[in-house]
């Protein structure tokens, strides 16, 4: 696997520590910015929130303009690293919540971007095992970034955690100028090629199962806390090494999945959902004991966000893997991962109880499976892949 892939991870790792950081240092920001915990949560969904919406059109922008991806990266990295200047710097909330927005913009770009020149620099039999590595450092983020960035603020300041991201970014940035090949002219894919994809509808069939995919691990993952010391019983101090031992999961889940996604892609994800809705059934029946809620946890860590780099090895044989297709994608995991949080807290909501969120994960599993019924159940084509997109 070419070192740059790993450079390329080592960038989602940096982005993803920034986006999710806020979370361990909100003591620190409510008293700095004179605001309440709610507001400082909303830091992370305006993050979201800019990668949703202004990720998509900023590609578009690049794309229209026919940057090469390399060139693209490099522009999206020097942003990046100003808008959380911007934040590191911030005096009060609304310049901190503008900056949050327009890192979340360039996140989500830079990360369509880098999946695409992943795409470039491996062979096409590689791109899922290329893209585990990427996704890779988004899981890192959460088990490790996450947790220095916590130390860092509490020995020196929430302002040298958002310092630390930026010399992350600039350090990447150089590597990638150094390491990564410039795009062949052939190479180098315009707007309308790239809009031409989403009239594909087998690439929004992948998107729809991505979304579902990872809005029914998030409609369980979003109310682990509640549900393992109000139903299971786990005391609040066992809450971090819980979710450090699902995070843990993820990166092993992760690596497993990665190695065979190129070849199985279909089937890792079709037996991952059925795996993942097993788990959230027998959580949701046996979540009064601890030692089945720890193993439900467990598998749940296994096979929920790992299925990414299935999912997106998925969508690169369904079309081109250039950054708005990419970038789109991301998008999407990002509107399932809110929209299963959302659902699941509406059945809390609703008087159901600590435990309705999943089931709300098990109907969502269900719905996933569903989505890739039609293509589980047609044989194999035999033609090149570029004749079955269009099929």
């Amino acid at each position: 696997m070419p070192l740059v892939v790993y450079i390329l991870g080592l960038t989602i790792f940096s982005l993803t520590t920034s986006e999710f950081m806020v979370a361990g240092m909100m003591p620190s920001l409510t008293q700095a910015l004179g605001v309440s915990v709610t507001q400082v949560g909303y830091l992370i969904s305006l993050y979201a929130i800019g990668m949703v919406v202004g990720g998509p059109l900023l590609t578009v922008g690049l794309l229209k303009l026919c940057v090469p991806n390399k060139k693209a990266l490099l522009w999206l990295l020097g942003f990046y690293a100003i808008a959380q200047s911007v934040a590191a710097l911030a005096t009060n909330y609304e310049v901190m919540a503008v900056a949050r927005v327009a890192t979340g913009v360039a996140g989500s770009a830079c990360f369509g971007v880098a999946l695409a020149i992943c795409a470039e620099v491996v062979d096409a039999g590689s791109r899922g095992r290329a893209a585990s590595i990427v996704v890779g450092g988004l899981m890192l983020a959460t088990v490790l970034g996450v947790p220095i960035a916590t130390i860092v603020d509490q020995h020196w300041g929430w302002r040298a955690s958002f310092w630390l991201v930026v010399a992350l970014a600039a350090l990447c940035a150089a590597a990638i100028a150094l390491l990564v090949p410039r795009s062949r002219p052939g190479e180098v894919v315009g707007l309308a090629a790239e809009l031409a994809e989403f009239r594909n509808r087998h690439l929004w069939a992948a998107y729809a199962s991505s979304g579902l995919i990872i809005g029914a691990t998030f409609a369980a993952f979003s109310y682990f806390a509640p549900i393992l010391t109000g139903v299971s019983g786990f005391a609040a101090s066992s809450i971090p090494w819980l979710l450090g031992i699902y995070g843990a999961a993820n990166v092993v889940g992760n690596m497993v999945v990665g190695r065979y996604a190129d070849r199985h892609a279909m089937p890792i994800m079709a037996w991952g959902l059925i795996a993942l809705g097993i788990a959230l059934t027998l959580f949701a029946v046996f979540a009064q004991s601890r030692a089945a809620s720890l193993c439900a946890l467990v598998v749940i860590g296994l096979v929920g966000v790992p299925m990414n780099p299935a999912m997106i090895a998925r969508v690169m044989k369904t079309a081109h893997p250039g950054p708005l297709v990419n970038t789109v994608h991301t998008s999407v995991i990002n509107i399932g991962l809110g929209a299963g949080a959302w659902i699941g807290g509406l059945g809390i909501g609703a008087g159901y109880g600590l435990l309705s969120p999943l089931w709300v994960g098990v109907a969502l599993a269900a719905l996933g499976l569903l989505s890739m019924l039609p293509y589980l159940m047609r044989k194999p084509c035999a033609r090149p892949v570029a004749y079955c997109r269009n099929d």
